[in-house]
């Protein structure tokens, strides 16, 4: 396996070791889908589309203190997977460890906070947190499309 279905060049991959390959898997690397795959598979004019309406969606939520979203990358779940705590206590998880959807990390102005924007091809999840993901909190969760 050299090259991802998306074009990542899977030899500089760090997850190459325990990834089962895009065309292999017809677009399920591990185990669950990747959001990539299920946009490309309608052509690259949808991939482009998808991320653009993503994009405008966060931006649409004007989220006071967070940057603008300029770009979407590729993330596994198992990175951006973190815990919150609903208000009787509970943690929860939100999104599977194992499939690929977009987001990115945009710093808090004004703050030693950050914002964590996360999203698959139905909902949308803005989180604020600390280093290390400390102290998660949800700004935004919903249904976007």
């Amino acid at each position: 396996m050299t090259k991802s279905i998306c074009g990542v060049d899977c030899r500089k991959c760090e997850l190459s070791n325990t990834c089962n390959g895009c065309d292999e898997t017809k677009g399920h690397p591990f185990g669950s889908e990747c959001l990539v795959a299920l946009c490309l598979k309608e052509g690259k004019d949808a991939l482009y589309k998808f991320k653009k309406n993503l994009i405008a969606a966060f931006n649409a939520l004007n989220i006071q203190d967070m940057e603008e979203v300029t770009e979407l990358n590729a993330l596994k779940g198992s990175f951006i997977n973190i815990e919150y705590s609903l208000p009787k206590g509970q943690l929860v998880k939100f999104w599977d460890d194992n499939k690929i959807y977009f987001g990115n990390q945009l710093s808090k102005k004004d703050s030693d906070r950050y914002y964590g924007i996360i999203a698959d091809e139905k909902y949308l999840m803005v989180s604020e947190y600390s280093v290390y993901d400390s102290d998660a909190e949800i700004v935004v969760f919903k249904r976007w499309v």
